[in-house]
């Protein structure tokens, strides 16, 4: 008996995290990462409005964002900020995040991610 692998979604693959950053597709890149379902980039771990435009653009059902080693609630007015867009924010320790992200894609969902190194 054949197994099949199902197919994975498109874009952007977490496949590592250590404290000083991920593995995108196979390739470490140090420090935190923005991600969509089209693409990845390094991100500077900004947690406001304007760090998050490039996804927030993207009118996503939610932003994943990774807070590093230990989670660390967003500021207040960072998450009624997206509330405002129609855009939820789910937070939790980066390790997570990455889990989460690698799901949720897997089902296909339209989230983006801000995850954040632990520097």
């Amino acid at each position: 008996m054949k197994l099949k692998k199902e197919a994975r979604a498109a874009g952007p693959v977490v496949t590592g995290f250590a404290g000083a950053g991920f593995k995108i597709d196979g390739e470490p890149t140090p420090g935190g990462v923005l991600l969509t379902p089209e693409w990845w980039r390094p991100w500077d771990g900004e947690l406001n409005l304007k760090a998050l435009e490039p996804l927030t653009a993207l009118t996503p059902e939610f932003i994943i964002i990774g807070t590093g080693a230990t989670l660390v609630r967003p500021p207040r007015d960072l998450v009624a900020a997206l509330d405002a867009l129609g855009i939820g924010v789910e937070a939790m320790d980066s390790r997570a995040a990455a889990r989460a992200w690698s799901v949720l894609r897997a089902e296909d969902r339209w989230v983006t991610a801000a995850l954040m190194s632990n520097k």
